[in-house]
């Protein structure tokens, strides 16, 4: 078949995500057929799963919703996307020294990055190598692959993350779920993907993924990543200054979007703000600049200015919804913001109007990068069930064995022979007695029927 469909999982600290896209393997354009979404509460921390019970429920409702898309057909392998706050780069390098000068070949790179794919930290779970920068003959290349030389360095990041990660995500799918991993995507690489043009990573850009718990800080320059790491604060560290104000989660959470700015109350000429929106965007300023603060001291962790990223700043996340936070950050770092959406050079389809390309670019670039990758096919055909018929029952009256009806016996018949003469009695008595007796009787009928005619 030219068409597969790809399932992808998308585990946030605010919500979970789940995505189907039909993959036309001979165009290479993916159609999203369906965008689900479940909204939860500590179940998640820092984008770690916390629980994998109550999880497990939340997301078999959203696996549920997708198989009624695509009915009669059952989910049995899923894309997952990987993130939280233990996501990070570590800068590791490898020299490789030929003993003449040769053309440097794909098997020479691959070498390379199979030596280096190792983590440097025992307790730490490998999850992706991104190769930064080759040097051939100690000359720094933008294109390794042709070049001619006999010594060759490579510079990469290695994405790396907690054990636990790694571990609870295949508790939770593996053995909750009962449904096979076909692979983990780094959200922040798979989204790096689909919202930057290879023009904003070739100039320069940071990318921002501003989320509840956790904001995830990527920095792309000349076409490669150079720097990742994921600060532990969110949006809801805003929500949760708010719960001072005697608001629930909820209702704190409601109130920051209706009424909280970054760059302070906005003033309607003639109304005087009230006290509520005073409070609350004093915790709203005071938790936001905090949280960009740290943004743009992430730059100089880097070794980066901003006339190293001419490109800007690239913002995801619903964080980034928030009144005032993109205005507020351009102000502090000196670089331009813009809100980053699926940008997929015409690959992309979206079957339903419903589905957010902005809102939904997480999810989105999951199933993108699996497709790149070469997807598997994650939908299995149900078997099918025979359901024994029961056999046709027709009223006819039973076939009796024919019996042989029983003859009488017959007696056996003794014919009779007339003789011409009579047959002689050795006693003539009786016959002369009977004979006289009748005679008489004949005598006397005609004695009185002579007397009747006299008469």
């Amino acid at each position: 078949m030219d068409k597969k469909h790809i399932i992808a999982i998308e585990i946030g600290s605010s919500k979970v995500k789940g995505a189907v896209g039909l993959v036309d393997e001979s165009t290479g354009v993916i159609e999203i057929l369906s965008v689900e979404e479940e909204p939860m509460l500590n179940w998640v921390r820092y984008g770690a799963v916390s629980n994998v019970e109550e999880l497990s429920k939340l997301i078999n409702r959203i696996i549920r919703k997708i198989e009624n898309r695509v009915s009669p057909r059952k989910i049995a392998k899923v894309y997952v996307a990987i993130g939280g706050r233990s996501v990070c780069s570590t800068e590791k390098s490898v020299e490789r020294r030929l003993a003449e000068e040769m053309e440097i070949t794909d098997e020479v790179i691959d070498s390379m990055v199979r030596e280096v794919a190792v983590s440097p930290f025992p307790d730490r779970d490998l999850l992706a190598v991104e190769p930064r920068e080759f040097s051939v003959n100690r000359q720094v290349v933008t294109q390794p692959k042709g070049t001619v030389g006999s010594h060759v360095k490579m510079v990469a990041n290695l994405i790396t993350s907690r054990q636990a990660t790694k571990r609870n995500l295949d508790l939770l799918f593996k053995d909750k779920l009962k449904l096979k991993v076909a692979g983990y995507q780094v959200r922040q690489l798979a989204l790096a993907d689909v919202v930057l043009s290879p023009e904003e990573k070739r100039l320069g850009c940071m990318l921002v993924d501003f989320g509840a718990e956790t904001t995830t800080v990527s920095i792309y320059r000349f076409g490669k990543l150079c720097y990742l790491v994921t600060l532990p604060m969110g949006s809801r560290n805003i929500t949760r200054d708010l719960m001072q104000l005697n608001y629930l989660e909820e209702h704190a959470e409601s109130q920051k979007r209706k009424l909280g700015n970054v760059l302070g109350t906005p003033s309607t000429p003639g109304v005087s703000p009230s006290p509520e929106s005073v409070s609350i965007n004093n915790y709203v300023m005071q938790r936001a600049g905090e949280i960009i603060a740290n943004i743009k001291h992430q730059k100089k962790c880097a070794g980066v200015t901003s006339s190293d990223l001419p490109a800007g700043i690239v913002i995801v996340g619903r964080g980034s919804l928030l009144a005032g936070f993109n205005e507020r950050l351009a102000q502090v770092t000196a670089l331009r913001v813009r809100v980053g959406s699926v940008n997929a050079d015409g690959l992309l389809r979206i079957a339903d109007s419903r589905i957010s390309p902005v809102d939904s670019s997480d999810v989105i670039s999951v199933l993108l990068q699996a497709a790149r990758n070469g997807a598997e096919e994650c939908l299995m055909e149900l078997p099918q069930v025979v359901i024994p018929q029961p056999e046709q029952k027709f009223d006819v009256p039973p076939v009796k064995p024919e019996t042989k009806k029983e003859e009488p016996l017959r007696q056996p018949v003794i014919p009779i022979v007339e003789d011409d003469e009579p047959e002689q009695d050795d006693d003539p008595q009786p016959e002369r007695r009977r004979r006289s007796w009748f005679d008489r009787i004949k005598k006397s009928i005609t004695n009185i029927a002579m007397e009747a005619e006299d008469a």
